[in-house]
């Protein structure tokens, strides 16, 4: 069985079943409305919004006609209301008399059947009142079948919406490798699209660049930026033999690949279609409403038809009496308690969250959110900054501090890397004055050398020292303790002599520390999951409180991770901000996405935090807990209210009018209690 990705039902996987492949992937439907849906989510999303459009620009007007005398007595207010009314029922609300059609294949029930029957219910009794007076006691419930209509249309509207911005994270993704590359053919450059590589194929990458797909460096060598990939911040230092990956980046060097992978089999490929499978894979949440009415509807209409046969066999007069009953029934039972239980708490507990900066994308997400156990957190660019800052400076020769961060300044200024863009940047920040340098050299994998007021300058790592023969020794203990922190350690070389150490890491988040206690306090599990080498995340996760770690781990394995923890029975929420995270955010339960982040990321999650707050984490747990317990209760009140006012309505002795007020009552206390959400305190 597979499941419809659009509507969520089960559906035979058979030679006849309605189906699509995309990029390998076959999906299948239940009818043919959500193969429309997904294939051409724009169009269908157009067709709602004019649909919404049409039963609010009715239905107001219907709503002040019932309940306001605004014409003159010859106008028949009636007729009009009734005219004005039909469209929304039969051509708005389409969909719902399909989406009934299609629970009644499946042998189920569902809001739509609500929808219908009530709608219906209330549209065709206040007919018969306008073109059958004196048939039925007097009563007009165009307004509540219009509005309803026109407020559940509206909820469904903004659920497109969503989903229209999680495809476009696919599309997104699929725009981050170059459109065009530099390959070798015959001894000479061509510049070819990039979907016309071949395996085997020699493509040239200059500084800047990105490589347009998987393949091994054949020549060259140089600092590779895989961020997008794996997450870690620092470049990679890369030579002959060693592999790359399409849409990283080249930061320095000339390097040219032969292809290894090309089109769908390149990692960044990989990662589309995980997400992809992630986000098809995930069946949405039964809603609580839905689990009501697969029970409910089926015993209303069984109710409603016992009471119309009971008091047409038992009395004289009973058609009349009987269909009165009939009817009120159906108003009393009219789902709009029961369908306002979820979306008016929803549109408080949202509403709550935005004014916070927590941007929860709809009931499914808030749902699952509620009931989190697991929350596993990406390191680079979410735990911590993103990008490497410097942290420790050390004098081992007797020159200042300041003396020494200036010498690594001036001689980094004319590098491109990250590392020494992050010196510089730090001693600017202390009001250092980075001098001039010359004859200023880069030495691929090690560090770099210039001239500072005439002195030569060197900055690096122990190999760089050591192929010039620097004795190492002043600065080895030093440099020995800052890497078993986790830390890049540079040291600075003056005249042929170690002067001093610079420590260069990716510092953690202010509050950081706060949100991950916050977590365990709520009895919330917190798992760092990461690209970044094993020393790197330990010492990070030491910092912030964290106890379990995965390190070196891709994209895929990042899912996989997410995936078993899920298998294991946590529902788990998966927190990050970069391409490499949007497989895991969509396998999780519910991704969270830093605000920060990327569009990709962004769209994936089903929470944002738009101020890139670690600590709202919590909060958005706890408002999703706070929600569903509020819709939970309005459930409760609407199922109460049905269950004690059903079997008096069935009696025949409760006055559809009357019906259509304790309807209106039970509404508005739905929307009361929703409205307390804005007093639920949101601190663990």
């Amino acid at each position: 069985m597979a499941k419809d990705p659009v509507c969520g039902m089960y559906v035979e996987e058979t030679p006849q079943a309605l189906r699509t492949v995309q990029r390998g992937t076959t999906f299948y439907f239940c009818c043919s409305t959500c193969l429309r849906t997904f294939i051409a989510p724009a169009k269908e999303l157009r067709l709602i919004s004019r649909m919404t459009a049409l039963s609010f620009a009715l239905g107001i007007p219907v709503l002040l006609l019932t309940w306001v005398v605004i014409l003159p007595k010859w106008v028949p207010q009636n007729l009009l209301m009734f005219a004005v009314a039909t469209p929304v029922q039969f051509v708005a609300g389409w969909m719902f008399y399909r989406g009934t059609w299609h629970a009644i294949r499946a042998k189920a029930a569902n809001m739509d059947t609500l929808i219908a029957t009530g709608t219906t219910a209330a549209w065709a009794y206040s007919t018969v009142v306008v073109l059958a007076p004196g048939m039925v006691p007097k009563g007009i419930y165009f307004d509540a079948s219009s509005l309803i209509i026109g407020f559940i249309l509206l909820g469904k509207l903004l659920e497109h919406t969503m989903k229209g911005r999680a495809s476009n994270a696919v599309r997104k993704l699929l725009d981050v490798s170059p459109k065009v590359a530099t390959v070798v053919r015959g001894g000479m450059e061509l510049e070819v699209p990039t979907e016309e590589i071949i395996p085997g194929d020699l493509v040239r990458v200059r500084p800047g660049e990105k490589f347009p797909t998987d393949g091994l460096i054949i020549d060259g060598q140089g600092s590779i930026d895989e961020k997008m990939l794996t997450g870690e911040s620092m470049p990679l230092e890369k030579k002959v033999g060693d592999e790359v990956f399409g849409a990283t980046i080249n930061l320095t060097g000339m390097i040219t690949t032969r292809a290894t992978k090309v089109g769908g089999d390149t990692a960044l490929a990989q990662i589309v279609k995980l997400v992809e499978e992630a986000q098809a894979a995930q069946a949405p949440v039964q809603r609580l409403a839905d689990r009501i009415a697969a029970y409910f509807v089926p015993a209303v209409i069984l109710v409603a038809v016992i009471s119309w046969l009971s008091w047409y066999t038992l009395t004289a007069n009973g058609f009349l009496h009987g269909f009165t009953a009939f009817i009120a029934v159906l108003i009393i039972a009219c789902p709009c308690a029961l369908g306002l239980a979820t979306p008016a708490a929803l549109v408080v507990g949202t509403g709550r969250g935005a004014s916070n900066g927590i941007l929860l994308k709809g009931g499914e997400a808030l749902e699952r959110a509620s009931k989190v156990d697991v929350v596993v957190l990406d390191k680079t660019g979410t735990i911590t900054v993103g990008e490497p800052s410097v942290t420790d400076t050390i004098s081992v020769a007797g020159l200042s501090l300041t003396q020494v961060l200036g010498l690594a300044a001036a001689t980094e200024a004319g590098s491109e890397h990250p590392i020494g863009t992050a010196v510089v940047r730090a001693a600017r920040e202390r009001g250092i004055v980075v001098e001039p340098a010359t004859d200023f050299r880069a030495e691929p994998g090690m560090g770099v050398s210039a001239k500072v007021s005439g002195k030569q300058v060197l900055v690096g790592n122990r190999s760089l020292f050591a192929g010039r023969r620097i004795e190492f020794e002043p600065a080895d203990a030093a440099v020995s303790r800052l890497e078993e922190t986790g830390r890049t350690a540079l040291t600075v070389g003056l005249e042929g002599n170690v002067v001093g150490v610079i420590a260069v890491a990716d510092t953690v988040k202010p509050h950081a520390k706060e949100a991950v206690r916050s977590l365990q306090e709520m009895g919330v599990r917190a798992v760092m999951l990461t690209g970044d080498n094993t020393r790197t995340a330990r010492a990070v996760a030491a910092e912030v409180g964290i106890e379990d770690v995965i390190a070196e781990v891709l994209p895929a394995q990042k899912s996989a991770v997410v995936k078993k923890l899920m298998e294991e029975g946590h529902v788990v929420a998966m927190v990050g901000d970069g391409i490499n995270d949007a497989p895991a955010l969509a396998q999780a339960n519910v991704g969270v996405a830093i605000g920060s982040g990327t569009d990709v990321a962004i769209e994936t999650a089903g929470i944002v935090l738009m101020k890139s707050d670690l600590r709202d984490v919590a909060e958005a747990l706890l408002l999703s807990r706070a929600t569903m317990k509020k819709i939970k209760q309005n459930l409760l009140w609407a199922f109460a209210y049905n269950t004690v006012l059903i079997p008096v309505a069935a009696t025949g002795f409760l006055n559809p009018i009357l019906a259509g007020a304790a309807m209106a009552i039970s509404s508005v206390s739905v929307v009361v209690n929703s409205l307390t959400l804005d007093k639920v305190k949101l601190k663990p």
